[in-house]
């Protein structure tokens, strides 16, 4: 079943704390990670309250547990605090603003498989933890990577944005979609959405999203945009329906695209072209529902170094509405 990807947990005030670690802990166990690594994981969660604590403020967390080929959590510390002139330095043992030990940030560091820290002066930081169910030397790098944040609207369950990709031999195809309103309705017009677009045999994103729209004509509908990169033509090609806002990046800047008007599985048009660029000019594609506002824009200086979670986390941070359904996925060609 298709839902967010993500939980996220307040942690702007200290009496929330054990309340989000008991979560987070009683979530990891229940996936079957072991007791070393769920003590680890615990570490990590308390590591980023209580920094969140010390120096920043209107911390949040984001917790996801992915259970896909490469099972992992990932936990997201996201704050507007004074953030950090040097970043680095402060991930040196011994190093604090605050006249405390300063093995915080090392720690977290030390004990995830992946780990990210991002951070402007007057803008806050973002710190990204995540940890592997199996050894980091078992897993296999992709041509593309793709990482999302879908969030539900918050007091919902279950989330009316989605999304799903696939990788085959020749090509990845990738889907974001966003069902009409909110709730289990949208959530299943999402669902039917992904099913439709798994086993949709079509090579093009026109035809995909024609396949899309016949399969759900019984649910509420959706906006949706399908992306498709060819690893031998080394070109992206793009078709929405909807308003799924998409920019393609490059280091120098961006460009958009513009999906057509209508509702998969109500009206589309009856003519529809997908638009097509080299990767040679976009490595990358960012697409974000209408839970974010609508003139949001990747410009986070040298964040292209950092892990494409750390910007979707940015773009989170900066433009979420928080009165809706929201989902931020970033795609990048690795190879």
């Amino acid at each position: 079943m298709v839902n967010s990807t993500h939980v996220s947990f307040r942690a702007d005030d200290r009496s929330y704390f054990s309340i989000l670690k008991k979560e987070i802990h009683a979530r990891i166990q229940e996936s079957g990670y072991s007791e070393k690594k769920i003590g680890e994981i615990d570490i990590i969660v308390s590591e980023m309250t209580s920094n969140l604590f010390k120096h920043a403020r209107d911390g949040e967390i984001l917790f996801g547990n992915f259970s896909d080929d490469d099972e992992y959590v990932e936990i997201i510390s996201i704050d507007n605090g004074p953030g950090m002139s040097d970043p680095n330095r402060m991930m040196n043992d011994g190093i604090s603003s605050t006249n405390t030990l300063g093995h915080g940030l090392g720690s977290i560091k030390r004990l995830s498989d992946r780990f990210d820290l991002y951070s402007q002066k007057g803008w806050g930081s973002i710190v990204l933890s995540r940890v592997y169910k199996k050894s980091v030397s078992q897993l296999k790098r992709p041509p593309v990577d793709v990482r999302s944040i879908v969030l539900a609207k918050p007091g919902e369950t279950l989330s009316g944005d989605g999304s799903y990709y696939k990788i085959s031999g020749e090509s990845l195809k990738l889907l974001v979609a966003d069902g009409l309103g909110h709730g289990p309705e949208a959530n299943k017009a999402v669902n039917e959405a992904v099913n439709a677009f798994k086993v949709c045999p079509a090579n093009s994103p026109v035809e995909i999203i024609q396949y899309i729209h016949t399969s759900i004509k019984k649910t509420r509908g959706i906006v949706g945009t399908v992306a498709l990169f060819n690893f031998k033509s080394k070109r992206w090609s793009i078709a929405g329906i909807g308003n799924i806002s998409t920019k393609l990046l490059n280091p120098l800047g961006y460009r958009n695209y513009i999906s057509y008007n209508g509702i998969m599985g109500h009206n589309i048009p009856n003519s529809m072209k997908e638009q097509e660029f080299s990767s040679e000019d976009f490595q990358q594609v960012i697409l974000c529902s209408d839970g974010l506002k609508t003139r949001w824009e990747p410009k986070f200086p040298s964040i292209h170094k950092c892990d494409l979670s750390v910007l979707a986390a940015a773009l989170y941070k900066d433009y979420a509405r928080k009165t809706d359904d929201m989902s931020v996925v970033v795609a990048k060609i690795t190879s």
